[in-house]
Protein backbone atom coordinates (compact mmCIF):
# COMPACT_ATOMS: atom_id res chain seq x y z
CA UNK A 1 0.00 0.00 0.00
CA UNK A 2 3.09 2.43 0.22
CA UNK A 3 2.66 3.80 -3.60
CA UNK A 4 -0.95 3.95 -2.99
CA UNK A 5 -0.29 6.70 -0.65
CA UNK A 6 2.39 8.28 -2.63
CA UNK A 7 0.13 8.38 -5.50
CA UNK A 8 -2.40 9.80 -2.84
CA UNK A 9 0.03 12.28 -2.00
CA UNK A 10 0.76 13.54 -5.26
CA UNK A 11 -2.50 13.94 -6.68
CA UNK A 12 -3.22 15.76 -3.53
CA UNK A 13 -0.40 18.57 -3.46
CA UNK A 14 0.14 18.83 -7.55
CA UNK A 15 3.51 17.37 -7.49
CA UNK A 16 4.63 16.68 -10.22
CA UNK A 17 8.53 15.65 -9.43
CA UNK A 18 7.48 11.96 -8.13
CA UNK A 19 9.54 9.77 -10.60
CA UNK A 20 6.94 7.51 -12.29
CA UNK A 21 6.65 3.85 -11.52
CA UNK A 22 5.30 0.87 -13.59
CA UNK A 23 1.69 1.26 -14.33
CA UNK A 24 1.12 -1.83 -12.23
CA UNK A 25 0.79 0.48 -10.13
CA UNK A 26 -2.72 0.84 -11.47
CA UNK A 27 -3.57 -2.45 -10.03
CA UNK A 28 -3.05 -1.69 -6.82
CA UNK A 29 -5.85 1.11 -7.18
CA UNK A 30 -8.26 -0.57 -9.06
CA UNK A 31 -7.92 -3.79 -6.03
CA UNK A 32 -8.81 -1.01 -3.55
CA UNK A 33 -11.16 0.89 -5.27
CA UNK A 34 -12.70 -2.38 -5.82
CA UNK A 35 -14.20 -2.94 -2.40
CA UNK A 36 -16.64 -0.79 -3.03
CA UNK A 37 -17.54 -3.78 -4.91
CA UNK A 38 -17.74 -6.28 -1.91
CA UNK A 39 -19.72 -4.30 0.61
CA UNK A 40 -22.26 -4.70 -3.05
CA UNK A 41 -21.75 -8.24 -2.91
CA UNK A 42 -22.06 -8.45 0.61
CA UNK A 43 -24.68 -6.38 1.53
CA UNK A 44 -27.23 -7.46 -1.03
CA UNK A 45 -26.19 -11.65 -0.24
CA UNK A 46 -26.03 -11.16 3.66
CA UNK A 47 -29.86 -11.23 3.62
CA UNK A 48 -29.97 -14.55 2.30
CA UNK A 49 -29.32 -16.33 5.69
CA UNK A 50 -31.58 -14.06 7.95
CA UNK A 51 -34.90 -14.23 5.48
CA UNK A 52 -36.71 -16.47 7.21
CA UNK A 53 -35.42 -15.16 10.79
CA UNK A 54 -36.36 -12.01 10.21
CA UNK A 55 -40.03 -13.39 8.98
CA UNK A 56 -40.70 -15.44 11.99
CA UNK A 57 -38.85 -12.70 14.42
CA UNK A 58 -41.40 -9.94 13.12
CA UNK A 59 -44.20 -12.13 11.55
CA UNK A 60 -44.46 -10.67 7.87
CA UNK A 61 -46.17 -12.03 4.97
CA UNK A 62 -44.80 -12.73 1.83
CA UNK A 63 -45.39 -9.43 0.09
CA UNK A 64 -44.39 -7.23 3.58
CA UNK A 65 -40.90 -10.11 3.95
CA UNK A 66 -40.24 -8.95 -0.09
CA UNK A 67 -40.51 -5.43 0.95
CA UNK A 68 -37.80 -5.58 3.74
CA UNK A 69 -35.44 -7.51 1.76
CA UNK A 70 -35.57 -5.37 -1.42
CA UNK A 71 -35.49 -1.93 -0.10
CA UNK A 72 -32.02 -1.53 0.25
CA UNK A 73 -32.26 -2.06 -3.65
CA UNK A 74 -34.55 0.76 -3.90
CA UNK A 75 -31.66 3.03 -1.63
CA UNK A 76 -29.54 1.91 -4.27
CA UNK A 77 -31.22 3.25 -7.13
CA UNK A 78 -31.70 6.39 -5.31
CA UNK A 79 -27.84 6.40 -4.25
CA UNK A 80 -26.50 5.57 -7.55
CA UNK A 81 -29.04 8.27 -10.07
CA UNK A 82 -27.22 10.84 -7.50
CA UNK A 83 -23.64 9.85 -7.11
CA UNK A 84 -22.75 10.89 -10.82
CA UNK A 85 -23.74 14.18 -10.50
CA UNK A 86 -22.10 14.32 -6.52
CA UNK A 87 -18.48 12.65 -8.09
CA UNK A 88 -18.44 15.12 -10.73
CA UNK A 89 -18.20 17.93 -7.88
CA UNK A 90 -16.81 16.69 -4.99
CA UNK A 91 -14.31 13.98 -6.78
CA UNK A 92 -14.67 9.95 -7.30
CA UNK A 93 -12.68 9.38 -4.24
CA UNK A 94 -14.63 11.26 -1.68
CA UNK A 95 -17.62 10.02 -2.77
CA UNK A 96 -15.95 6.56 -2.07
CA UNK A 97 -15.06 7.33 1.18
CA UNK A 98 -18.62 8.65 1.94
CA UNK A 99 -20.28 6.10 0.84
CA UNK A 100 -18.03 3.83 3.52
CA UNK A 101 -19.10 5.83 6.19
CA UNK A 102 -22.71 5.48 5.73
CA UNK A 103 -22.50 1.51 5.11
CA UNK A 104 -20.79 1.15 7.79
CA UNK A 105 -23.60 2.82 10.28
CA UNK A 106 -26.31 1.18 8.56
CA UNK A 107 -25.04 -2.45 8.68
CA UNK A 108 -25.24 -1.58 12.70
CA UNK A 109 -28.80 0.33 12.73
CA UNK A 110 -30.06 -3.24 10.71
CA UNK A 111 -28.56 -5.35 13.62
CA UNK A 112 -30.34 -3.42 15.79
CA UNK A 113 -33.81 -3.01 13.76
CA UNK A 114 -36.73 -3.37 16.15
CA UNK A 115 -39.34 -4.10 13.71
CA UNK A 116 -39.90 -4.05 9.70
CA UNK A 117 -39.99 -0.43 9.88
CA UNK A 118 -36.63 0.53 11.18
CA UNK A 119 -35.34 -2.56 9.55
CA UNK A 120 -36.24 -1.19 6.15
CA UNK A 121 -35.15 2.50 6.95
CA UNK A 122 -32.02 1.41 7.90
CA UNK A 123 -31.15 -1.20 4.92
CA UNK A 124 -32.50 1.53 2.37
CA UNK A 125 -29.31 3.96 3.53
CA UNK A 126 -26.97 0.92 3.39
CA UNK A 127 -29.06 0.78 -0.39
CA UNK A 128 -28.02 4.13 -1.15
CA UNK A 129 -24.58 4.05 0.15
CA UNK A 130 -24.05 0.86 -1.94
CA UNK A 131 -26.01 1.93 -4.91
CA UNK A 132 -23.21 5.01 -5.06
CA UNK A 133 -20.34 2.72 -4.83
CA UNK A 134 -21.69 0.57 -7.57
CA UNK A 135 -21.53 3.01 -10.54
CA UNK A 136 -18.26 4.85 -8.58
CA UNK A 137 -16.22 2.21 -8.92
CA UNK A 138 -16.30 1.57 -12.57
CA UNK A 139 -16.13 4.73 -14.04
CA UNK A 140 -13.14 5.08 -11.45
CA UNK A 141 -11.26 2.12 -12.53
CA UNK A 142 -11.84 2.91 -16.16
CA UNK A 143 -10.15 6.26 -16.10
CA UNK A 144 -7.15 5.01 -13.97
CA UNK A 145 -6.87 1.89 -15.37
CA UNK A 146 -4.25 1.64 -18.77
CA UNK A 147 -6.45 1.00 -21.95
CA UNK A 148 -5.00 -2.69 -22.64
CA UNK A 149 -5.44 -3.87 -19.13
CA UNK A 150 -9.13 -2.04 -18.34
CA UNK A 151 -11.32 -5.01 -19.33
CA UNK A 152 -9.14 -7.40 -16.44
CA UNK A 153 -9.08 -3.76 -13.93
CA UNK A 154 -12.69 -2.84 -14.81
CA UNK A 155 -13.70 -6.45 -14.22
CA UNK A 156 -12.37 -6.28 -10.41
CA UNK A 157 -15.29 -4.63 -9.37
CA UNK A 158 -17.49 -7.80 -10.41
CA UNK A 159 -14.87 -10.09 -8.88
CA UNK A 160 -15.40 -7.96 -5.24
CA UNK A 161 -18.79 -8.31 -5.53
CA UNK A 162 -18.98 -12.25 -5.73
CA UNK A 163 -16.07 -12.33 -3.11
CA UNK A 164 -18.42 -9.83 -1.37
CA UNK A 165 -21.50 -12.51 -1.81
CA UNK A 166 -19.24 -15.63 -0.87
CA UNK A 167 -18.00 -13.81 2.63
CA UNK A 168 -21.69 -12.76 3.42
CA UNK A 169 -23.24 -16.50 2.83
CA UNK A 170 -19.83 -18.05 4.74
CA UNK A 171 -20.60 -15.56 7.74
CA UNK A 172 -24.36 -16.29 7.70
CA UNK A 173 -23.85 -19.95 7.63
CA UNK A 174 -21.01 -19.66 10.46
CA UNK A 175 -23.39 -17.49 12.42
CA UNK A 176 -26.35 -19.45 11.96
CA UNK A 177 -24.37 -22.93 12.88
CA UNK A 178 -23.02 -21.36 15.88
CA UNK A 179 -26.79 -20.56 17.32
CA UNK A 180 -28.64 -23.49 15.92
CA UNK A 181 -30.59 -21.35 13.29
CA UNK A 182 -30.39 -18.13 11.82
CA UNK A 183 -33.60 -17.01 14.67
CA UNK A 184 -31.72 -17.93 17.49
CA UNK A 185 -28.91 -16.35 19.84
CA UNK A 186 -25.08 -17.01 19.27
CA UNK A 187 -23.26 -18.23 22.43
CA UNK A 188 -22.22 -14.34 23.51
CA UNK A 189 -25.33 -13.20 23.06
CA UNK A 190 -28.17 -11.44 20.44
CA UNK A 191 -29.67 -13.37 17.38
CA UNK A 192 -27.41 -14.68 14.72
CA UNK A 193 -29.20 -12.99 12.08
CA UNK A 194 -28.44 -9.71 13.96
CA UNK A 195 -25.12 -10.32 13.75
CA UNK A 196 -25.48 -11.15 9.76
CA UNK A 197 -26.38 -7.41 9.40
CA UNK A 198 -23.31 -6.13 11.84
CA UNK A 199 -20.52 -8.45 10.40
CA UNK A 200 -20.99 -5.98 7.21
CA UNK A 201 -19.37 -2.90 9.01
CA UNK A 202 -16.10 -5.00 9.12
CA UNK A 203 -15.51 -4.68 5.32
CA UNK A 204 -17.11 -1.00 5.40
CA UNK A 205 -14.29 0.42 7.76
CA UNK A 206 -11.46 -1.35 5.51
CA UNK A 207 -13.21 0.85 3.01
CA UNK A 208 -13.18 3.97 4.51
CA UNK A 209 -9.02 3.19 5.43
CA UNK A 210 -8.44 2.63 1.93
CA UNK A 211 -10.16 5.08 0.30
CA UNK A 212 -8.12 7.27 2.18
CA UNK A 213 -5.57 6.63 0.20
CA UNK A 214 -6.44 6.26 -2.94
CA UNK A 215 -5.48 9.20 -5.53
CA UNK A 216 -8.12 11.10 -7.81
CA UNK A 217 -9.24 10.68 -11.21
CA UNK A 218 -7.06 12.24 -13.74
CA UNK A 219 -10.13 12.76 -15.76
CA UNK A 220 -11.89 14.92 -12.96
CA UNK A 221 -8.69 16.66 -12.17
CA UNK A 222 -8.57 17.60 -15.93
CA UNK A 223 -11.60 18.71 -15.65
CA UNK A 224 -11.34 20.62 -12.27
CA UNK A 225 -8.51 21.80 -14.40
CA UNK A 226 -6.21 20.66 -12.17
CA UNK A 227 -4.03 19.48 -14.87
CA UNK A 228 -0.73 18.82 -13.15
CA UNK A 229 -2.13 16.95 -10.63
CA UNK A 230 -3.36 14.51 -13.42
CA UNK A 231 -0.30 14.26 -15.26
CA UNK A 232 1.42 13.17 -11.57
CA UNK A 233 -1.19 10.24 -11.70
CA UNK A 234 -1.41 9.34 -15.28
CA UNK A 235 2.76 9.00 -14.85
CA UNK A 236 2.48 6.85 -11.83
CA UNK A 237 0.00 4.43 -12.20
CA UNK A 238 -0.84 4.56 -16.01
CA UNK A 239 2.79 5.12 -17.43
CA UNK A 240 1.78 7.39 -19.99
CA UNK A 241 1.60 11.60 -18.98
CA UNK A 242 1.31 12.50 -22.65
CA UNK A 243 -2.25 11.33 -22.91
CA UNK A 244 -2.64 14.49 -20.45
CA UNK A 245 -3.49 16.50 -23.51
CA UNK A 246 -5.80 14.14 -25.57
CA UNK A 247 -8.08 14.17 -21.53
CA UNK A 248 -7.82 18.03 -22.17
CA UNK A 249 -9.12 18.25 -25.86
CA UNK A 250 -11.66 15.72 -25.02
CA UNK A 251 -13.25 17.54 -22.17
CA UNK A 252 -12.39 21.40 -24.12
CA UNK A 253 -15.19 23.86 -23.04
CA UNK A 254 -17.24 21.25 -20.70
CA UNK A 255 -18.16 22.21 -17.69
CA UNK A 256 -16.79 21.02 -14.33
CA UNK A 257 -19.94 19.95 -13.28
CA UNK A 258 -22.71 17.56 -15.21
CA UNK A 259 -25.93 17.61 -14.69
CA UNK A 260 -28.55 14.79 -16.27
CA UNK A 261 -30.43 17.03 -18.38
CA UNK A 262 -26.67 16.72 -20.21
CA UNK A 263 -27.43 13.65 -21.35
CA UNK A 264 -30.19 14.55 -24.00
CA UNK A 265 -27.79 15.79 -26.07
CA UNK A 266 -27.42 19.51 -27.35
CA UNK A 267 -30.14 19.14 -30.43
CA UNK A 268 -33.31 16.99 -31.12
CA UNK A 269 -30.84 14.70 -33.99
CA UNK A 270 -28.99 14.00 -31.02
CA UNK A 271 -31.06 12.16 -29.09
CA UNK A 272 -33.80 9.29 -29.35
CA UNK A 273 -36.88 9.39 -26.95
CA UNK A 274 -34.97 12.13 -25.03
CA UNK A 275 -31.67 10.66 -24.20
CA UNK A 276 -28.18 10.17 -26.08
CA UNK A 277 -28.55 6.75 -27.47
CA UNK A 278 -25.91 5.80 -25.84
CA UNK A 279 -27.53 6.39 -22.45
CA UNK A 280 -30.08 3.94 -23.55
CA UNK A 281 -27.78 1.34 -24.57
CA UNK A 282 -26.17 1.56 -21.11
CA UNK A 283 -29.54 1.34 -19.21
CA UNK A 284 -30.84 -1.56 -21.23
CA UNK A 285 -28.00 -3.48 -20.31
CA UNK A 286 -28.03 -2.84 -16.78
CA UNK A 287 -31.68 -3.46 -16.67
CA UNK A 288 -31.23 -7.11 -18.53
CA UNK A 289 -28.59 -8.04 -16.65
CA UNK A 290 -30.89 -8.21 -13.26
CA UNK A 291 -34.23 -8.91 -15.38
CA UNK A 292 -32.69 -12.93 -16.18
CA UNK A 293 -33.05 -13.04 -12.47
CA UNK A 294 -29.41 -13.56 -11.31
CA UNK A 295 -30.00 -12.14 -7.80
CA UNK A 296 -32.92 -14.92 -6.76
CA UNK A 297 -30.57 -17.65 -6.92
CA UNK A 298 -28.46 -15.13 -4.17
CA UNK A 299 -31.05 -13.85 -2.29
CA UNK A 300 -33.75 -16.73 -2.09
CA UNK A 301 -31.35 -19.62 -2.83
CA UNK A 302 -31.60 -20.85 1.09
CA UNK A 303 -35.05 -20.45 1.30
CA UNK A 304 -35.92 -21.98 -2.36
CA UNK A 305 -33.51 -25.32 -1.86
CA UNK A 306 -35.21 -26.01 1.64
CA UNK A 307 -38.55 -25.66 -0.21
CA UNK A 308 -37.33 -28.45 -2.66
CA UNK A 309 -36.28 -30.56 0.64
CA UNK A 310 -33.07 -29.48 1.89
CA UNK A 311 -32.49 -28.99 5.38
CA UNK A 312 -31.30 -25.12 6.29
CA UNK A 313 -27.88 -26.38 7.29
CA UNK A 314 -27.75 -28.08 3.49
CA UNK A 315 -29.33 -25.05 1.93
CA UNK A 316 -27.10 -23.14 3.47
CA UNK A 317 -23.70 -25.23 2.33
CA UNK A 318 -25.43 -25.55 -0.79
CA UNK A 319 -25.61 -21.53 -1.50
CA UNK A 320 -21.79 -21.02 -0.50
CA UNK A 321 -21.11 -23.69 -3.25
CA UNK A 322 -22.99 -21.69 -5.58
CA UNK A 323 -21.15 -18.28 -4.29
CA UNK A 324 -17.90 -20.19 -5.50
CA UNK A 325 -18.51 -21.31 -8.18
CA UNK A 326 -19.86 -17.43 -9.09
CA UNK A 327 -16.39 -16.60 -7.80
CA UNK A 328 -14.40 -19.41 -10.57
CA UNK A 329 -16.73 -17.98 -13.34
CA UNK A 330 -15.73 -14.44 -12.96
CA UNK A 331 -12.16 -15.38 -12.69
CA UNK A 332 -12.62 -17.23 -15.83
CA UNK A 333 -13.92 -13.64 -17.40
CA UNK A 334 -11.22 -11.48 -16.23
CA UNK A 335 -8.57 -14.06 -18.02
CA UNK A 336 -10.74 -13.71 -20.83
CA UNK A 337 -12.16 -10.21 -21.53
CA UNK A 338 -9.37 -8.45 -22.72
CA UNK A 339 -8.47 -11.22 -24.92
CA UNK A 340 -11.60 -11.95 -26.82
CA UNK A 341 -13.53 -9.00 -25.90
CA UNK A 342 -16.65 -7.63 -24.22
CA UNK A 343 -19.43 -8.38 -27.02
CA UNK A 344 -18.28 -11.99 -27.48
CA UNK A 345 -18.42 -12.44 -23.56
CA UNK A 346 -21.80 -11.17 -23.32
CA UNK A 347 -23.36 -13.11 -26.61
CA UNK A 348 -22.11 -16.53 -25.44
CA UNK A 349 -23.24 -15.47 -21.85
CA UNK A 350 -26.60 -14.73 -22.75
CA UNK A 351 -27.07 -17.78 -25.11
CA UNK A 352 -25.95 -20.10 -21.68
CA UNK A 353 -28.75 -18.37 -19.66
CA UNK A 354 -31.70 -18.82 -22.24
CA UNK A 355 -30.63 -22.73 -22.01
CA UNK A 356 -30.10 -23.04 -18.28
CA UNK A 357 -32.83 -21.12 -17.35
CA UNK A 358 -35.43 -22.94 -19.95
CA UNK A 359 -34.21 -26.28 -17.86
CA UNK A 360 -35.04 -24.65 -13.99
CA UNK A 361 -38.51 -23.67 -15.87
CA UNK A 362 -38.91 -27.66 -16.63
CA UNK A 363 -37.63 -29.08 -13.70
CA UNK A 364 -39.85 -27.06 -11.34
CA UNK A 365 -42.77 -27.49 -13.84
CA UNK A 366 -42.25 -31.36 -12.71
CA UNK A 367 -42.73 -30.25 -8.97
CA UNK A 368 -45.66 -31.12 -6.55
CA UNK A 369 -46.66 -29.11 -3.61
CA UNK A 370 -46.61 -25.02 -3.51
CA UNK A 371 -44.81 -22.73 -1.24
CA UNK A 372 -42.62 -24.71 1.63
CA UNK A 373 -44.18 -28.06 0.82
CA UNK A 374 -42.93 -28.18 -3.00
CA UNK A 375 -41.31 -31.00 -3.89
CA UNK A 376 -38.81 -32.53 -7.02
CA UNK A 377 -38.66 -35.66 -7.94
CA UNK A 378 -34.79 -36.87 -6.92
CA UNK A 379 -33.49 -36.79 -10.41
CA UNK A 380 -35.25 -33.94 -11.56
CA UNK A 381 -33.78 -31.86 -8.16
CA UNK A 382 -30.31 -32.80 -9.10
CA UNK A 383 -31.13 -31.39 -12.48
CA UNK A 384 -32.40 -28.03 -11.23
CA UNK A 385 -29.15 -28.06 -9.13
CA UNK A 386 -27.00 -28.95 -11.84
CA UNK A 387 -28.51 -25.96 -14.10
CA UNK A 388 -29.15 -23.51 -11.06
CA UNK A 389 -25.03 -23.79 -10.90
CA UNK A 390 -24.82 -23.77 -14.43
CA UNK A 391 -25.91 -20.79 -14.97
CA UNK A 392 -24.55 -18.67 -12.63
CA UNK A 393 -21.38 -19.80 -14.62
CA UNK A 394 -22.52 -18.44 -17.55
CA UNK A 395 -23.49 -15.12 -15.91
CA UNK A 396 -19.98 -15.33 -13.95
CA UNK A 397 -18.18 -15.94 -17.16
CA UNK A 398 -19.96 -13.07 -19.23
CA UNK A 399 -22.45 -10.32 -17.71
CA UNK A 400 -21.51 -10.15 -14.30
CA UNK A 401 -18.40 -8.71 -15.12
CA UNK A 402 -18.71 -7.40 -18.53
CA UNK A 403 -21.92 -5.27 -18.21
CA UNK A 404 -19.77 -3.01 -15.32
CA UNK A 405 -16.69 -3.20 -17.23
CA UNK A 406 -18.99 -1.28 -20.63
CA UNK A 407 -20.70 1.22 -17.93
CA UNK A 408 -17.28 2.31 -17.20
CA UNK A 409 -16.02 2.58 -20.57
CA UNK A 410 -18.40 2.87 -23.33
CA UNK A 411 -19.49 6.66 -22.42
CA UNK A 412 -16.87 9.74 -23.25
CA UNK A 413 -15.59 11.51 -20.52
CA UNK A 414 -17.95 14.30 -20.90
CA UNK A 415 -20.83 12.61 -19.56
CA UNK A 416 -18.94 9.60 -18.56
CA UNK A 417 -20.04 9.47 -14.28
CA UNK A 418 -23.31 10.94 -14.56
CA UNK A 419 -24.67 8.10 -17.65
CA UNK A 420 -23.40 5.45 -15.47
CA UNK A 421 -25.10 6.43 -12.58
CA UNK A 422 -28.36 6.70 -14.90
CA UNK A 423 -27.50 3.11 -15.96
CA UNK A 424 -26.63 2.27 -12.38
CA UNK A 425 -29.84 3.17 -11.13
CA UNK A 426 -31.74 1.56 -13.73
CA UNK A 427 -29.97 -1.68 -12.58
CA UNK A 428 -31.07 -1.07 -9.15
CA UNK A 429 -34.82 -0.86 -10.35
CA UNK A 430 -34.71 -3.72 -12.24
CA UNK A 431 -32.95 -5.62 -9.55
CA UNK A 432 -35.56 -4.64 -7.12
CA UNK A 433 -38.37 -5.33 -9.40
CA UNK A 434 -36.64 -9.02 -9.88
CA UNK A 435 -36.65 -8.95 -5.87
CA UNK A 436 -39.97 -8.07 -4.66
CA UNK A 437 -42.01 -9.82 -6.82
CA UNK A 438 -40.07 -13.51 -6.93
CA UNK A 439 -41.73 -13.99 -3.63
CA UNK A 440 -45.27 -14.22 -4.54
CA UNK A 441 -44.79 -15.13 -8.13
CA UNK A 442 -42.98 -18.01 -6.82
CA UNK A 443 -45.92 -19.02 -4.64
CA UNK A 444 -48.01 -19.10 -7.96
CA UNK A 445 -45.64 -20.59 -10.58
CA UNK A 446 -42.22 -21.09 -10.05
CA UNK A 447 -42.30 -22.34 -13.91
CA UNK A 448 -43.47 -19.17 -15.16
CA UNK A 449 -40.93 -17.38 -13.06
CA UNK A 450 -38.36 -18.64 -14.69
CA UNK A 451 -39.59 -18.51 -18.07
CA UNK A 452 -39.86 -14.94 -17.50
CA UNK A 453 -36.13 -15.07 -16.74
CA UNK A 454 -35.23 -17.21 -20.16
CA UNK A 455 -37.36 -14.50 -22.00
CA UNK A 456 -35.71 -11.72 -20.81
CA UNK A 457 -32.27 -13.73 -21.24
CA UNK A 458 -33.51 -14.44 -24.96
CA UNK A 459 -34.18 -10.64 -25.34
CA UNK A 460 -30.37 -9.97 -24.08
CA UNK A 461 -28.86 -12.11 -26.75
CA UNK A 462 -30.66 -10.26 -29.04
CA UNK A 463 -29.98 -6.81 -27.53
CA UNK A 464 -26.47 -7.31 -27.17
CA UNK A 465 -25.82 -8.60 -31.14
CA UNK A 466 -27.90 -5.47 -32.35
CA UNK A 467 -26.98 -2.65 -30.55
CA UNK A 468 -23.63 -3.20 -28.33
CA UNK A 469 -20.40 -2.29 -30.20
CA UNK A 470 -17.30 -3.40 -29.21
CA UNK A 471 -15.07 -1.51 -26.28
CA UNK A 472 -11.93 -3.53 -25.88
CA UNK A 473 -8.23 -1.80 -26.52
CA UNK A 474 -10.05 1.51 -27.46
CA UNK A 475 -8.81 4.78 -25.17
CA UNK A 476 -11.82 6.66 -23.22
CA UNK A 477 -11.02 9.51 -25.53
CA UNK A 478 -11.93 7.65 -28.50
CA UNK A 479 -15.56 6.73 -27.17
Amino acid sequence: MSSMGQGGAASGHGAATTPPEKPGGALLIAVAAAIGGFLFGYDTAVVNGAVDAIQARFDLSALVLGAAVSTALLGGAVGAWFAGPLADRIGRVRVMLITAIVFAVSAVGSALAVGPVSLTAWRSTAGMAVGAASVIVPAYIAEIAPAEKRGRFGSLQQLAIVTGIFAALLADYALAASAGGAGNDVPWGGEAWRWMFASAAVPAALYVVLALRLPESPRYLVRRRRSEQARAVLERYVGDGVRLAEIDRSLAGTKETVALSDLRGASDRDRRFGLLPIVWTGIVLAALQQLVGINVIFYYSTTLWRAVGFTENEALVTSVITSVINIAGTLLAIALIDRVGRKPLLTVGASGMVVTLATLAWCFSRASGTGENLTLPPGVGVAALLAANLYVVFFAASWGPTLWVLLGEMFNNRIRVTAVAVAGAAQWIANWLVTISFPSLAHVSLPLVYGMYTAFAGLALVFVRRFVRETRGRELEAM
